[in-house]
């Protein structure tokens, strides 16, 4: 009778874990506290899910991590499956921006709808000035995709010191557009509830924002443990996920800095925006 050290396959059969069941109270909590505070009531128990889902995220990770140091339980089989489900991630990430470019381009493209607005932006909105702080922005997140590829190359050398300081630069960058992204926000001539142009802006733009911090985040992840020495040429798929999506919320930003802030404000023609 085979035990879990004489396996005869290449797959991880996965311990029992508590994280699902924690992860699913959690949801649960957020959803009904979200509610209470939606009707007046108070945000403790919005909080409390909140708290509760942070340590299903660490004590989940945490473990998964552990079964890649075990030196048996990622085998390639496993690399493999993990790969695919990152990219099929990413695919299914694709289909939830591209309904925001939908919702903006129904609204301004009278070729795809004959009720949108003749003019763009609409009346009484200032845009951003795409050659300022946005286009700031742009050239950061370019550089953090090459900073990204440069540690993905030193991984594969085993260059450890390199790979340590190219990670925790493209985690830097990462923050750094958040900061300035926040900055830019501040100061907008509009707010969420001004119109179409307002609501499909800062959705977008928001949820990519919301977007480089989750790939800050699990870059900072990466970047403590590549100083732990957990990444190997051959076992590196925590820091590849990280990589493929960081490359993503790259090309994503390309789009909404082309659609959004270059050929959204090409009709106004009033002052400067911010």
């Amino acid at each position: 009778m085979a035990t879990h050290t004489t396996k005869s396959h290449p797959f991880h059969m996965v311990d029992p874990s508590p994280w699902p069941i924690v992860a699913t109270i959690a949801a649960f909590t957020i959803a009904t506290g979200g509610i209470w505070f939606m009707h007046g009531g108070p945000p403790w128990i919005l909080i409390a899910g909140f708290a509760v889902l942070i340590v299903s995220f660490f004590g989940w990770w945490r473990d998964v991590v552990n079964e890649a140091q075990s030196g048996h339980n990622h085998t390639s089989v496993v690399q493999h499956g993990l790969r695919v489900g990152v990219l099929l991630f990413i695919a299914s990430e694709v289909m939830f921006f591209f309904a925001f470019f939908w919702a903006y381009f129904n609204a301004s493209v009278p070729l795809i709808n004959s009720a949108a607005h003749t003019t763009w932006p609409p009346e009484g909105i200032t845009p951003f000035h795409a050659w300022g702080l946005p286009f700031l922005n742009t050239l950061i997140l370019l550089t953090s995709g090459a900073t990204v590829t440069v540690a993905h190359h030193a991984v594969r050398l085993n260059d450890r010191e390199k790979m340590v300081f190219w990670i925790g630069a493209t985690a830097v960058l990462g923050f750094l557009f958040l900061g300035l992204q926040a900055f830019e926000y501040h100061h907008a001539a509009f707010g969420l509830t001004g119109g179409i142009y307002p609501s499909t802006f800062f959705l977008a733009t928001g949820f990519h924002g919301f977007h480089v911090f989750v790939g800050a985040a699990f870059l900072t992840v990466c970047f403590f443990r590549a100083r732990a020495g957990h990444f190997t040429p051959n076992q590196h798929v925590g820091f590849e996920a990280a990589a493929w999506y960081w490359h993503f919320v790259d090309v994503v930003w390309l789009f909404l800095f082309v659609c959004i802030y270059w050929w959204g404000s090409a009709g106004y023609h009033g002052p400067a925006g911010h």
